[in-house]
């Protein structure tokens, strides 16, 4: 119990200084060096008290990484300074449980009762009524309808991710490998820092480009945030947050995540942890003066109320 009441706070920590740091180095550089810090505490961790590199599902666990971690939290680090943590978490956090549903039950053969499909409509009504009073709040609605399609897509990339990890624990159970959650974090965090290595990399050479041959850099945009700062100036303003996100989301977010369901049953933990929406509202009102309307708030708690009973449907 303690350890999903502590991911729960952790996560939304992390989605509120992720925020932040997003609207402060931009997106795409933002999550990249906080998944690389993360990926060097994950190593010591791993390395010294766990298996490290070792297992049967290394290699799926990789690809989780790309997914999840890759795919998931690059999108999610476009949502951020587009939306707010309040509405990207909200989205990303009620989305994946559904669509990681989905993906099981054509994949792995997981079969849906009805209950199920019943409490996934839920959420995506909830998530409906959320977002509706947001598009009168928001001056550029080309922006927020952008950060709308980052969450989707990071929403994607979070419920892959955890599909390809089961897979990944079931191959591990086949050959009777112990595998931690620390373990299966650092394996899969490497994975992730590889492709938002590579965004990272496209987005650069997409400003670095032009002035190579004399023309003028293209505007900045939501992801690229004021690309004449140099990389020391943007530490300077951002270097606390990241560390601190990196601690919060991927390093003790996911290893008190998985030490709870080591010890809880996850009818217990995945009810708790699929709070985190609200626990973001207080925090994002505090660090980005962002207060909701009542729709989205009545929106948010029908869409966690579907997660919620999602979780305890199973």
């Amino acid at each position: 119990m303690l350890g999903a009441l502590l991911a729960t706070v952790l996560f939304a920590f992390s989605a509120v200084s992720g925020a932040r740091v997003a609207k402060l180095m931009g997106g795409t550089e933002a999550n990249f060096w906080r998944l690389s810090l993360a990926t060097l505490f994950l190593a010591v961790l791993a390395h010294t008290f766990g298996a490290g590199l070792a297992g049967n599902g290394f290699h799926i666990f990789i690809l989780s990484g790309c997914i999840g971690f890759g795919l998931g939290d690059v999108a999610l680090f476009q949502a951020y300074p587009r939306l707010g943590s309040r509405l990207t978490i909200l989205i990303v956090h009620c989305l994946a449980a559904p669509f990681a549903g989905l993906v099981e039950w054509l994949w792995l053969g997981t079969t849906l009762t009805v209950a199920q499909m019943s409490c996934g409509a839920v959420i995506l009504a909830g998530v409906a009524v959320a977002l509706t009073p947001e598009h009168e709040s928001h001056g550029d609605r080309r922006e927020f309808g952008v950060g709308i399609f980052f969450a989707v897509l990071g929403a994607i990339g979070q419920g892959g991710g955890v599909v390809l990890s089961r897979k990944a624990y079931e191959l591990c159970a086949l050959a009777d490998q112990p595998m931690g959650g620390v373990t299966a974090a650092y394996q899969r965090i490497i994975g992730g820092v590889i492709i938002s290595g590579l965004a990272l990399l496209v987005v650069k050479r997409h400003f670095l480009l032009p002035r190579a041959v004399g023309l003028p850099p293209p505007p900045a945009d939501g992801d690229c945030k004021s690309p004449a700062q140099s990389t020391a100036e943007k530490w300077r303003k951002s270097g606390k947050w990241i560390v601190f996100n990196a601690l919060a989301g991927p390093t003790l977010g996911v290893s008190c995540y998985q030490w709870a369901l080591k010890t809880t049953p996850s009818a217990v933990v995945l009810p708790i942890v699929a709070l985190s929406p609200l626990v973001v509202m207080p925090f994002a009102r505090w660090l980005e003066q962002e207060r909701p309307t009542r729709r989205s708030t009545v929106g948010a708690v029908i869409a966690v109320a579907g997660a919620v009973a999602l979780a305890l449907a199973k």
